[in-house]
């Protein structure tokens, strides 16, 4: 600036010393900006203040109908976070527009519940038109259905918004499949940003349920590591075939199916886990001492699955002016 005047010089010390205020502007708008695209438990206190009781009541009506309900729900908002995060692109039907993801090989035939989260999303439209996501619908909906098997109640973060998009290759690759040994499950579960004490936790929801003689076929013929009287009790409704019997149900809880407690880690210290999945929890790798810890204490197992429930649904939600707030959760606006 040597050759400059007085006034430029003057220009450039006001244009040096005003740079850091409109960095620091910046950096205060974009905290902002982040602070309030955040969840949180109250989001709908003043919006909608009858939303999880709207939630609720419509949960409990259909376990009450249907106890495996409750284990579907929850599998639902499983299948959706691993892909794009908790959006709710798992309930987007498919449109000549749109591949979803319902037919994807993890949903194919399996994903159930749908129909109670279009009466839980209605019960919530009627109180409050256009406000609450399908996405914390179905969230909500996950812990009412926990605790309505008798499991652990948690605060559910809200505040995320709908999908316009879904992910078919995304579903077929982010989904942990029954046939999955335990590196390969905790690589999937950590591309999440979950650990592998999160995965070990969040497979306890295998306590309640039912599982499709497909995805347990291989394990109950084929593998060693497996209960022998276990293995033939579910032959007897499992044939050696495939292609035969493939849609024939047994519950992934030996004991108490449609109860949510520890029952699931002690089946696996037994080795009649019913998934090859489950049982790699509990075959002689590193996960063995959480899962004797967890047959030891279900209180230690409700507390880390409540954490893992929580963590998955902070997967990459949809806020601020992303996506949209879904009529219908199973087409877009």
């Amino acid at each position: 600036m040597a050759g400059a005047s007085a006034s430029e010089r003057r220009a450039g010390v006001n244009n040096a010393s005003s740079a850091p205020c409109v960095a620091m502007m910046i950096v205060i708008m974009a905290l902002a900006g982040g602070a309030s695209a955040q969840l949180s438990t109250g989001f709908y206190s003043s919006s909608c203040p009858g939303m999880p009781g709207a939630v609720k009541s419509a949960v409990q009506s259909a376990v009450a109908k249907e106890p495996r309900m409750g284990a579907s729900i929850l599998r639902l908002f499983f299948h959706d976070c691993f892909v794009q995060g908790c959006d709710a692109s798992l309930l987007l039907d498919d449109t000549p527009s749109l591949q979803g993801e319902k037919t994807a090989q993890p949903n194919n035939g399996s994903v159930r519940g749908f129909e109670v989260i279009d009466a839980v999303k209605a019960a919530v439209e009627q109180l409050c038109p256009g406000v609450v996501s399908c996405a914390d619908v179905l969230a909500v909906a996950a812990r009412d259905s926990v605790v309505a098997l008798g499991g652990p109640s948690w605060e559910v973060k809200v505040g995320r918004r709908d999908s316009t998009t879904a992910s078919f290759s995304g579903a077929n690759n982010n989904i942990p499949p029954p046939t999955s040994g335990l590196a390969n499950l905790t690589a999937l579960f950590a591309a999440q940003g979950l650990s592998q004490k999160d995965m070990v936790a969040l497979s306890g929801s295998h306590t309640i349920g039912q599982a499709r003689c497909t995805s347990f076929r291989a394990h109950i013929y084929n593998e060693s590591d497996i209960d022998s009287g276990f293995a033939g009790t579910r032959q007897s409704g499992c044939p050696s075939t495939s292609g035969s019997g493939d849609n024939n149900l047994a519950p992934l809880d030996l004991q108490t199916p449609t109860v949510f407690e520890n029952n699931y880690y002690k089946n696996l210290v037994a080795k009649k886990g019913l998934l090859h999945s489950d049982q790699e929890l509990f075959n002689g790798g590193a996960t063995d001492p959480q899962v004797q810890s967890y047959v030891s204490s279900q209180s230690a197992f409700f507390a880390d699955f409540v954490s893992g429930m929580i963590k998955m649904g902070d997967i990459s939600p949809l806020t601020g002016n992303n996506g949209q707030i879904r009529i219908n959760c199973r087409k877009t606006n």
